[in-house]
């Protein structure tokens, strides 16, 4: 990270734990740690957020990779709307968010168990759907892979998949997307 520092202002490292972080610190004291989304970032020069992108997260479980998703979108340039615990065993939850999702260019979907939840998004707004499925949850999660497989064989279109518990790829992604959508090159 301190070589990267001498030639880009603003740098993400993921999968940080405080141990790490306290390393950094002590030759980059202007680093921050994001504690949830287990990340180390350095933003000298803030970039503007521009657009939207709604993350959407089915339980508490699957909040570290949801906000490693969310800080490497951010730390590109794009506002993120969060929207966390909606999973589709409450759907009743979800449904008053939907005009938040309506005014994205984007959604984030992650989510373990069973993975559902981009399927369902996909079938109730039409926006490009990036799922994430996580290596959270209780049952037969089998480490991510019941979430991989749901999210791959989902019938709804529109639904665009990344490797288990990749925030990282996730935001980048849906950065990109949102950036495209505004009209930013």
């Amino acid at each position: 990270m301190q070589k990267l520092a001498t030639e880009y202002p603003n740098i993400l490292a993921t999968r940080a734990n405080e141990e790490i972080y306290e390393v950094v610190k002590s030759s980059l004291p202007d680093a921050r740690y994001h504690p949830e989304a287990r990340a180390i970032f350095l933003e000298r020069e803030p970039r503007e957020k521009k657009g939207k992108i709604a993350l959407v997260s089915a339980g508490t479980s699957d909040l570290p990779i949801a906000e490693e998703a969310a800080l490497t979108a951010e730390i590109a340039g794009s506002k993120v709307e969060r929207i966390f615990d909606v999973g589709i065993a409450g759907l009743h939850r979800l449904l008053p968010y939907l005009p938040k999702l309506w005014e994205a260019n984007v959604i984030i979907a992650v989510a373990g168990m069973e993975g559902a939840l981009p399927g369902l998004l996909a079938g109730l707004v039409n926006r490009p759907i990036i799922a994430v499925p996580t290596s959270t949850g209780y049952g037969a999660n089998l480490r991510g892979i019941t979430p991989l497989l749901t999210m791959l064989n989902s019938c709804s279109p529109g639904v665009a998949v990344v490797n288990i518990d990749n925030g990282f790829g996730a935001g980048f992604l849906a950065h990109m997307i949102n950036q495209l959508a505004e009209g930013v090159r």
